[in-house]
């Protein structure tokens, strides 16, 4: 999945990817930002998320843009083993723009 960031230069955008565990378990991930830019984004609460059984939660990545070219990076989320259960490895592709610029 690609998510997209657009705004003003130096603007921080904020967008939210919900995750779901169907399972009878808990899940934890832990979230790594790779790539070129990957210094311009963040997730902000921290890079540990835990779901509980039957759940959902969001979690929010920021982008704040420095340059005008548009940025690139990749947001993983990893499972972690709890209990005796592991879930899938995420992966998102994290593409900005900027589209105005203040003086």
């Amino acid at each position: 999945n690609t998510i997209e960031f657009t705004g003003a230069l130096r603007e921080t955008v904020v967008k939210q990817v919900r995750l779901k565990n169907p399972s009878g378990k808990t899940l934890q991930y832990g979230a790594i930002l790779l790539g070129r830019d990957a210094d311009d984004f963040s997730v902000p609460k921290g890079n540990t998320i835990t779901i509980h059984p039957r759940r959902q939660t969001t979690i929010n990545v920021e982008f704040t843009s420095r340059f005008l070219r548009p940025a690139e990076a990749v947001l993983l989320l990893i499972t972690k083993r709890v209990g005796g259960i592991e879930g899938v490895t995420l992966a998102f592709s994290l593409k900005s723009e900027v589209n105005h610029v203040e003086p």
